[in-house]
């Protein structure tokens, strides 16, 4: 057994902060202009994305109503 002890969670905690400190120091944050940018081609993505879901969503209801039309009888 190593007799060096564990720091105790106090001493922990503020190297924690320290080091985050340091290292949100070395951040290279983005401009106005790029995280607008940035923003607008996720919420284009996300809303292709979200119409595709859907249209696959309606096209496989209503092959499973034409092909299986019980199933919403139990509904």
């Amino acid at each position: 057994m190593s007799s060096e002890k564990k720091p105790n969670i106090i001493a922990r905690l503020a190297r924690w902060f320290r080091e985050t400190r340091s290292e949100l120091k070395r951040v290279v944050w983005p401009t106005r202009k790029q995280l607008i940018n940035n923003t607008a081609i996720v919420l284009c993505a996300v809303i292709a994305v979200g119409i595709v879901m859907a249209g696959l969503d309606a096209g496989f209801l209503m092959v499973i109503h034409r092909f299986f039309p019980f199933v919403f009888d139990l509904f």
